[in-house]
């Protein structure tokens, strides 16, 4: 509940407030679902609390019930996350079955070549095991670094940022402008807006596309 064990019988919570979760699977509160796309400022926590008292993506949605955000975004990038009080909504977004694509505008140092980038969409080695296909493209270079557009349908920890780091060209900037098809458009961070209904029944009718199998 809220990243606390619940030890002892007879602990309360507030199925409206709290956030609680069984066996890792988030249990949806009463009352009606909600679904709300965030632009994710820089220096916000994508989390419910934070106990070094840091800002939280909670905090910037006001919504009659409690929500929580689908995944993560790291501390310090930007963009498209999605909250919700729907705990199997969320799960199925999460799961590695389901793949949901994940597209990001990414800061480079340096300028990399079509050589690295078919690296990283035919995989690169991490310490986890190989990543899966992805999509890269480059956008724009300056005098010391470049932008680069990636897709990928992985849910890894600090993922693209490992990937860029790992053909040498490590990130400076990260933007997360597209979760599985839904753009953020024109909102400016900080801000949101809640999910059409067909978004949400886009979201809640993807097919499972089986996880990939790590290579040896």
């Amino acid at each position: 509940m809220n990243r606390k064990v619940a030890d002892q019988p007879g602990i309360k919570a507030d199925p409206d407030n709290d956030v609680i979760e069984v066996d890792g699977r988030s249990i949806a509160s009463k009352g009606p679902k909600i679904y709300v796309l965030l632009n994710k400022p820089k220096g916000c926590i994508s989390s419910v609390a934070d106990p070094l008292g840091r800002p939280v993506v909670v905090d910037l949605v006001k919504t009659r019930s409690r929500v929580f955000p689908v995944g993560r975004l790291d501390y310090d990038a930007e963009g498209a996350l999605l909250l919700t009080n729907d705990g199997e909504f969320a799960n199925r977004l999460i799961h590695p079955k389901f793949a949901v694509p994940k597209k990001y505008l990414v800061k480079v140092r340096d300028v990399p070549d079509r050589s690295d980038l078919d690296r990283i969409e035919k995989g690169v080695r991490l310490e986890d095991g190989k990543t899966g296909p992805a999509k890269a493209r480059l956008i724009r270079k300056t005098l010391e670094n470049s932008w680069i557009e990636l897709t990928v349908s992985e849910g890894r920890n600090r993922l693209v940022k490992r990937m860029c780091k790992a053909i040498g060209h490590p990130v400076a900037k990260l933007k997360r402008i597209e979760f599985a098809g839904i753009r953020l458009a024109n909102l400016k961070p900080g801000e949101y807006r809640p999910l059409t209904k067909t978004e949400v029944e886009a979201l809640k009718g993807l097919s499972p596309k089986g996880a990939r199998k790590a290579d040896e």
